[in-house]
């Protein structure tokens, strides 16, 4: 079914709008000097008809003559005709309806189907057709926005799920092979470390893999996978990778976009640690403010590294780009490097969503 019988609900309120019609047209009559109860039986058994006629060819003219596609005389004179048609057609239908009932009951009053009745009912069904014309254009064009709409979602989703797979193959291949060989070194000096490595491997790609990029995950899931990226590294770099968070239990049942925040970790280690001698440190804290959630990534770096220039790397550009995506202006990103303290720092804040939002 399509147009105002697109749905029972819609259908059953169109039909409603045209009884109103029929009792209106009853009363018309009934002023012009006919009896009550033939007005209503004339009048209302065929309003209705015409509401159910009407509705089907009122929609298909309005496919046939689109807007915005056909010129507006041409629309005009295809409605025109059809309306002329149309109350032509329920003229007719009305002069048999009223026969047809001087046939069946005899005794009862009937309508005087004369010129003046017949040119109201013209008038009055062109008039309607009208109506209903408008009305159907009014649906069909909501529902060209629909689907406009519901195609821009589709290709969100499809930009948002071909951005994740992209991320999925742009895990840094020097973080795989470094750790493959790590584990191959693991191998005959450490084997239990070298089994925890794999372990950790396995794990870690078992949970971006099982991930989509239309639904954001809790913090606390994030925050795992952080956890096995951050086992992966610290069998590499032993020592010199300190880890530690601090998250706010607010914050832990906060939804963030999935894989948001290994590749700030894996930025800290790979710009920070590893061109650090002795020591370094990454911390991570997430604290909720009412309706924002803010999360900080901090790492020391080597006092003799000169900053860095540009716009931060690939990694936080892509950041960027994802909340822009997802939150628009509500989210944001910040970087900057603390010379006093030899610290990079990286801030988010984006808005702050549970699952019972």
């Amino acid at each position: 079914m399509h147009g105002v019988f697109a749905t029972t609900r819609a259908a059953l309120l169109y039909l409603l709008a045209w009884l109103m019609l029929g009792l209106l047209l009853a009363g018309m009559l009934g002023v012009a000097g006919a009896s009550w109860s033939a007005s209503l039986v004339f009048a209302v058994p065929l309003v209705l008809v015409y509401a159910v006629a009407t509705g089907f060819s009122a929609y298909y003219v309005c496919r046939a003559y689109p807007l915005g596609q056909r010129g507006g005389t041409a629309i005009a004179t295809g409605i025109v005709l059809a309306a002329a048609c149309a109350a032509g057609a329920w003229c007719l239908v009305g002069a048999l309806w009223n026969n047809l009932w001087r046939a069946l009951a005899p005794a009862a009053a009937a309508i005087d189907m004369n010129t003046p009745v017949t040119a109201t009912m013209f008038g009055l069904g062109v008039l309607l057709y009208g109506l209903a014309a408008a009305v159907n254009y009014l649906l069909v064009e909501t529902d060209r926005v629909r689907q406009l709409e519901t195609g821009r979602l589709q290709m969100k989703v499809m930009a948002q799920d071909a951005e994740l797979r992209m991320l999925r193959t742009q895990v840094d291949p020097h973080f795989l092979f470094n750790s493959l060989n790590s584990v191959s070194a693991l191998t005959s000096i450490d084997p239990v470390r070298a089994r925890a490595m794999v372990v950790q491997l396995a794990d870690f790609f078992r949970h971006t893999l099982g991930m989509q990029a239309d639904r954001k995950v809790a913090l606390a899931q994030e925050l795992q996978l952080i956890g096995h990226f951050v086992a992966i590294e610290q069998v590499r770099f032993g020592e010199r990778l300190v880890f530690s968070a601090d998250v706010d239990a607010a914050a832990r049942d906060c939804l963030v976009p999935p894989m948001l925040l290994q590749p700030l970790v894996e930025n800290a280690i790979k710009h920070g640690i590893a061109g650090m001698v002795g020591p370094g440190r990454v911390h991570l804290t997430a604290s909720r403010a009412g309706s924002i959630l803010r999360i900080r990534i901090e790492n020391d770096v080597d006092e003799d590294e000169p900053p860095a220039s540009g716009s931060g790397g690939i990694g936080l550009a892509n950041v960027r780009l994802r909340l822009a995506g997802t939150y628009g202006s509500e989210a944001s990103v910040h970087w900057s490097r603390d010379p006093r303290q030899h610290l990079f720092r990286v801030e988010l804040a984006l808005p702050a969503e549970t699952k019972e939002d």
